[in-house]
């Protein structure tokens, strides 16, 4: 008699496959770590293979499981496709959607943004993670990236949300006491708070004027790999930062902070980063809509009018 796969195992497998933990797999679905197992073992027996290598530690993927695991993985996304079409049909996205973004910017840009998203649609059940480091969206498992930077791998997709671009800035006080840098070059002789956040290089402050690119080494007693930490230390006078205008734009025009070399910039544009293999996901399709929308009409938009550009 032929056996019938279980969706529910498959998606099981796929994520203790990916976690390389049974304990790890049960924290993300929710689950007993018993249970993961077994769900795992009864797969096991379905389809008469070993898919994992297991040890007191850890887990591994066999040959075999691999090929499972890609073909799990085409079968779990075109059954999650077909639900959401059938779902957006009906004005009702549904299902989870796991994304990821940065500390400062998901916590006070995209969590807001999110709630709104699920009032909207209240069968979407979103699940947001923050990392100041550059996350791999497809291995990792998540459906979207919520990211600030224009450097983006070519093997994923993106979508820009809103443009947005870094400025250079310090304190009144700082600069009464150390004085105006007039060049980027004047800049390696001042204070700047460096900050190691993703994707950026420590230290190394790429920056642009028109046609021009510069690169600048910059160094500086405070460092952080957080940027709300850094635009604190900025407001107290302690140095120079280079911070996107969605962050330091309200104390720019509140004069806490003062822009310096206005003709310098970094673009660092708002993006939705996703999996290729989610490119005709429905629901990341309606999510990545909402976001954009969001972001024009509200605290994204025309940031760097007030600033004149």
């Amino acid at each position: 008699m032929q056996k019938t796969l279980s969706n529910d195992d498959l998606r099981v497998f796929v994520v203790v496959a990916r976690k390389a933990s049974f304990n790890a797999a049960a924290e993300e679905l929710g689950m007993s770590g018993a249970y993961v197992s077994k769900r795992v073992r009864l797969l096991e027996q379905d389809l008469g293979v070993r898919l994992l290598h297991r040890t007191t530690r850890r887990v591994s993927v066999t040959e075999q499981g691999e090929r499972v695991v890609h073909w799990a993985q085409q079968i779990l996304d075109d059954v999650d496709h077909l639900h959401q079409e059938l779902a957006v049909t009906r004005s009702e996205p549904r299902g989870q959607l796991r994304i990821v973004s940065s500390f400062g910017f998901g916590r006070n840009v995209v969590a807001p943004a999110l709630s709104r998203l699920v009032e909207r649609y209240p069968a979407l059940q979103v699940r947001l993670e923050v990392f100041d480091r550059l996350v791999d969206v497809a291995s990792e498992g998540f459906d979207l990236d919520i990211r600030v930077g224009d450097e983006i791998a070519p093997q994923l997709m993106a979508r820009r949300l809103a443009d947005n671009h870094r400025v250079l800035c310090a304190a009144p006080g700082y600069l009464a006491r150390r004085g105006t840098p007039r060049s980027l070059t004047e800049l390696t002789g001042h204070d700047c708070l460096v900050i190691k956040e993703r994707d950026h290089p420590f230290g190394v402050w790429r920056l642009r004027s028109g046609a021009l690119d510069e690169t600048v080494k910059v160094t500086g007693p405070l460092s952080a790999n957080n940027g709300e930490m850094v635009v604190q230390w900025a407001v107290d006078g302690r140095g120079i930062a280079l911070r996107s205008l969605w962050d330091v734009g309200p104390l720019l025009q509140s004069g806490a902070l003062v822009q310096i070399l206005p003709e310098w910039r970094q673009e660092a544009n708002v993006w939705a980063v996703y999996p290729s293999r989610l490119h005709a996901s429905a629901k990341v399709r309606v999510c990545v809509d909402f976001l954009q929308e969001h972001f024009a009409q509200h605290q994204l938009k025309d940031i760097a009018r007030p600033l004149g550009g």
